[in-house]
């Protein structure tokens, strides 16, 4: 008898052809923790010079040209505001017959710390209103996503900050060093999850934060 031949089944990678990232349009919300999506969004615009314009049929700005592996990549920042921006990612994905999985979603996060991004294939909307209506409009949870810490605000001791004041407050000049370092990082994770999958990004950025790299640049020094 001739010896059995094993397969192991390896996962399809998941690999982004639509970047959306979440936030309010206008110039009220403009540069605050919960509009950190749209900076995300124009920091891989500027990168990959693709430009961005107002899109009615989709209601968000959007671009489209090519990623960091030549392939077309779409970016999406919805006009809609944060709780109805579902409808906007639902609009792209029905015209362009993208799957969900294709679609990686960057917002804010108030429970992960500033300085570091977290990557996820999958998952709940975590209580945000943007992920909720996602979630709801594209009909499933399975679809990649990268938040970025924004702190929360028991964080910063003797405020008397809600969270939506919180939210819907711009960064301190000290957050505002912390976010330009992230913006690069982020880039680095979104372009390495394009060429090798959302997986491999998890492995090598999930756990990095630039304070850390910041202390280690100090005390060398």
């Amino acid at each position: 008898m001739g010896e059995k031949q094993q397969t192991v089944e390896s996962k399809p990678l998941v690999i982004p052809r639509a970047i959306v990232g979440l936030g309010n349009p206008g110039a009220k919300y403009d540069q605050t923790r919960h509009n950190i999506g749209f900076a995300a969004i124009d920091a891989l615009a500027k990168s990959w010079q693709i430009p961005l314009s107002e899109n009615r049929k989709f209601q968000a700005l959007f671009g489209e040209g090519r990623g960091p592996q030549a392939d077309k990549i779409y970016l999406l920042k919805p006009l809609t505001f944060m709780n109805l921006s579902g409808q906007a990612i639902r609009a792209m994905t029905d015209w362009f017959k993208l799957a969900p999985e294709s679609v990686l979603v960057i917002y804010d996060d108030m429970d992960l710390p500033m300085g570091k991004i977290r990557l996820r294939l999958s998952g709940s909307d975590g209580g945000h209103n943007g992920m909720k209506s996602t979630i709801a409009h594209l009909g499933t949870q399975n679809f990649p996503r990268l938040r970025i810490g924004i702190n929360s605000p028991k964080d910063f001791p003797g405020s008397d900050k809600d969270t939506i004041s919180h939210v819907l407050g711009r960064f301190s000049a000290s957050e505002n060093q912390i976010i330009v370092s992230v913006l690069p990082l982020l880039r680095d994770a979104v372009e390495l999850s394009c060429r090798q999958g959302v997986e491999k990004a998890m492995s090598l950025y999930n756990g990095r934060s630039v304070l850390d790299t910041k202390l280690d640049t100090d005390q060398t020094k």
